[in-house]
């Protein structure tokens, strides 16, 4: 069975069931994708507390449907943004269960959701058929289980970063591989070309390029620097060891030849080498922080000196500050100062701070992350802040 084509049965249920979400990038078996997905401290948190009760009415958006067909392109941010007022609180309207989260379930195409109402309470069922009735049968569905389910949010708005954003603890990459010459001394390199390179590869085959220097990203307020990140430009793979003919003399220095594999950017001479990581599974579940958090923004990714809507920004906290993938947090606006001309001396006085957008964590570092911004009304920039939503 090949990579992209998989095997699940599924068994539909009339009577409620519980949902959580998990997204596999990589190549593992079904078993590892049905069973392996962690729990964290906040889903059995939010498990133990609401497996049965769901949310108060007061929670519902005003126009909640009282059913949804699921449909191709959904995603569960969506659709729970269609439910609730506040869609990071997903995990209380499906009701999770601690003795099946283990085996997350993904919503699928076709799948119908049903809003119930019960003692001012409300909860999700899924079903498909008529007035939700089933056949507890079992039923094949062959494809890619990564790609079938409805995922948390628009993965085509992150995968692209699940190995270019990269945040290195410190200026590792200074002593990292150098590409140290070109083919005929060409200036730049493109996908197919050769580069020749010299470093400790320490076994690996699969490379990511970056360009030096990399950039320090330090706290808007301290300065501190909490990490390094350096331009992606692409991946390499090692087609042959330095000598590998056993022509060259004794006293002789022959690097390593790669062939580029994959470019977001022309290639050069100095440009560095980092093996790729491991492909994980993605276990993106929107939910709020366990505890509170604050922070700012460290910067915008890319060149771009404010972002918006769909763009990625660093924060300035990390995992050792309890966040985790999938935290949705809250953006905020500083309320403008101004004079308050009601009153003799025109006092300055502070407007509140307004909350105008979020952010969804999908990249966590030791000190920092990566978020996607989900919404916004203002323009995001260096040193924004943000809050658990």
């Amino acid at each position: 069975m090949t990579r992209s084509h998989r095997i699940a049965l599924s068994f539909p249920r009339a009577a409620a069931i519980t949902v959580a979400l998990g997204v596999c990038f990589g190549s593992a078996t079904a078993n590892a994708q049905a069973g392996n997905y962690p729990i964290t401290p906040k889903q059995r948190s939010t498990a133990q507390q609401v497996a049965e009760a769901g949310v108060p009415l007061s929670e519902l958006s005003p126009n909640a449907p009282d059913s949804y067909t699921v449909k191709t392109g959904d995603t569960l941010w969506a659709i729970s943004g269609l439910f609730l007022t506040s869609p990071w609180r997903w995990p209380e309207l499906w009701g999770m269960n601690l003795d099946q989260i283990r085996n997350p379930h993904l919503i699928y195409p076709g799948q119908i959701l049903y809003l119930d109402k019960v003692n001012g309470r409300a909860r999700l069922r899924v079903g498909s058929g008529e007035n939700g009735v089933v056949k507890l049968s079992p039923r094949v569905r062959e494809g890619d289980l990564s790609r079938d389910g409805i995922p948390a949010i628009a993965l085509n708005l992150i995968e692209p970063f699940l190995n270019e954003a990269v945040i290195f603890d410190s200026n590792e990459l200074a002593k990292a591989p150098r590409v140290v010459a070109t083919p005929e001394g060409r200036t730049v390199l493109a996908r197919g070309d050769k580069a020749y390179v010299r470093g400790d590869l320490g076994g690996a085959r699969n490379f990511r390029l970056f360009r030096e220097p990399q950039q320090a990203l330090r706290d808007p307020t301290t300065n501190e620097v909490l990490g390094y990140e350096a331009f992606y430009l692409g991946t390499a793979e090692l087609v042959r060891k330095g000598d590998a003919s056993g022509a060259a003399k004794a006293d002789d220095i022959v690097p390593d030849t790669f062939m580029l594999t994959n470019i977001r950017q022309e290639v050069r001479v100095g440009d560095r080498l980092s093996p790729v990581p491991p492909r994980e599974f993605q276990n993106y579940v929107p939910r709020a922080p366990q505890s509170p958090i604050s922070g700012q923004i460290v910067s915008v990714y890319g060149e771009a000196v404010a972002a918006g809507q769909n763009q990625i920004v660093s924060l300035n906290k990390g995992a050792r500050d309890g966040l985790e993938k999938g935290h949705v947090l809250a953006l905020w606006k500083d309320g403008p100062r101004m004079p308050d001309k009601t009153e003799t001396g025109s006092p300055v006085i502070k407007l509140p701070d307004e909350r105008h957008g979020y952010l969804f964590v999908f990249r966590v570092f030791d000190r920092m992350s990566y978020a996607l911004i989900l919404s916004v009304q203002e323009p995001v920039r260096r040193g924004d802040r943000f809050t658990q939503p």
